[in-house]
């Protein structure tokens, strides 16, 4: 009986082998495929119990399965789409088969698949599609709140969009004020340094500059920069501000006094004669002798900020909390930093994906918003999905149920390739070759055995 345990086992290894060369030739095969994860063989020895002696040692036949390696990560690569997103760690992505149409509208199968290739483009529905045809499924944001309109991910479309006007509110301003300014005084000379002084730029009226006083104010204040905003609908405004500095600061005097300075914002640029040109935003900011801002703690508002005849509104002027210093230098000029909130309306020009996982919308003005979030799913057994063509798995038994909220981060513009190692697979093909040609040589000697078992009895 022996012998013809041989034949069957030798063939059992032959079938064996043969399973371990589809798995190599399939990975071969792959080596390029976007998102792929390879198929490895697992041998299992089987031993028959049919034998009185229980301790006897003896070999048995061969059975082998495939084995997953979807937790093996492939390497990541850098895309010029910025539609692509790779996933570093945990989490396979939520897709879905499209089935059908309905009235020019896709329609998709109820069962999500989950795969690892990131290679999605919008199709010309506007849907993210990757090149094995599976709809990357999103949570949509709200468009005012940005907060999740659902907990469900599912195919979402992204139309052409337009991005209404933002009018600014909040004008970010920080930066240094020179401890001694180059302004220059009715002469024309430049303040040296350490010639105590005290520029006075309100002399037409408290707060404001007359269009005719103009040029003695230009020469008794230092530029501040200046920033476009924007109102309600979409009309930008350029404000240009100016400091000036309205008392020099004496720790020795009693009581002492600290350096002073007002802020400028050009409101009326067409002003002549008696007209207001310049107005003050109503603020004296102070420094100490170590040039830190004492007054104000972190912001001031203007009201009703108004420049050529646009009205800006209330606008927040924000320092944060040490956002604007005192500090001596070299050019006696100041060094400002501003940025504002506002926007002008906008089309839509691109869409991407960040490193948060966010879908988002690119506009012409320069803003970006937040349209979908893409939410990556787990598994405790990774390695027992069910493997579907074109990348994708779906949830078995064995593999769990899907978990949502995967721990995994996502890089835009970049592409998981395949971890299939070439040289690794030559190696396994070798062995197998070498281990299928054996079997055939075990099972051709124990034929001829059989044949001369048989010769005997005839």
């Amino acid at each position: 009986m022996s012998l013809y345990s041989a034949l069957t086992t030798s063939v059992a290894g032959m079938s064996a082998q043969s399973t371990a060369m589809q798995n190599i030739s399939g990975n071969i095969a792959n080596a390029s495929t976007t998102g792929y994860k390879r198929v490895d063989t697992a041998f299992v020895d089987l031993v028959s119990n049919f034998t009185s002696d229980k301790s006897a040692q003896k070999s048995g036949s061969v059975l082998t399965s495939s084995r997953g390696t979807n937790t093996v990560a492939g390497p990541v690569g850098a895309s010029d789409t910025s539609t692509h997103m790779s996933i570093s760690g945990d989490g396979y992505f939520v897709v879905y088969n499209k089935i059908g149409e309905v009235d020019g509208s896709p329609i998709f199968d109820g069962t999500p698949l989950y795969t690892r290739r990131g290679d999605f483009t919008l199709d010309q529905d506007g849907y993210f599609v990757n090149d094995a045809g599976n709809y990357l499924a999103v949570i949509e944001l709200d468009d005012a709140t940005g907060n999740p309109v659902s907990s469900v991910p599912k195919p979402t479309t992204f139309e052409e969009g337009f991005m209404a006007a933002e009018a600014t509110t909040t004008i970010t301003y920080t930066g240094n004020l020179p401890a001694t300014p180059s302004t220059t005084d009715s002469s024309g000379s430049v303040l040296t340094p350490g010639s105590g002084y005290t520029v006075d730029p309100t002399t037409a009226g408290t707060g404001t500059v007359q269009a005719q006083d103009e040029t003695n104010f230009l020469s008794q204040s230092i530029s501040g920069g200046a920033i476009t905003a924007y109102v309600a609908n979409g009309e930008n405004v350029s404000v240009q501000l100016r400091w000036a500095k309205t008392l020099e600061g004496d720790a020795s005097a009693v009581p002492a006094t600290e350096d002073t300075w007002n802020l400028f914002y050009k409101s009326d640029s067409e002003a002549t004669g008696t007209a207001t040109k310049w107005t003050n935003v109503g603020q004296d900011y102070t420094f100490n002798v170590a040039g830190d801002m004492t007054a104000p703690t972190a912001s001031v508002t203007v009201p009703a900020m108004t420049v050529d005849g646009d009205n800006l509104g209330n606008i927040v002027l924000d320092h944060g909390g040490n956002g604007i210093t005192g500090y001596s230098t070299n050019t006696g000029v100041a060094n400002m930093n501003l940025s504002q909130d506002g926007a002008a309306a906008g089309e839509l020009t691109n869409i991407s994906i960040d490193s948060s996982g966010y879908v988002v919308a690119n506009y012409s003005n320069g803003k970006s918003s937040n349209m979908a979030e893409i939410i990556l799913a787990s598994f405790d057994g990774d390695n027992y999905l069910a493997r579907e063509s074109g990348g994708a798995f779906l949830a078995s038994e064995d593999s769990g149920e899907a978990i949502l909220g995967a721990t995994g981060s996502i890089r835009g513009s970049s592409l998981e390739a395949s971890n299939v190692d070439i040289a690794d697979e030559f190696s396994k093909m070798i062995v197998s070759q070498q281990a299928y040609t054996a079997n055939t040589r075990v099972l051709s000697t124990a034929r001829d055995m059989l044949s001369e078992v048989m010769q005997v009895i005839r």
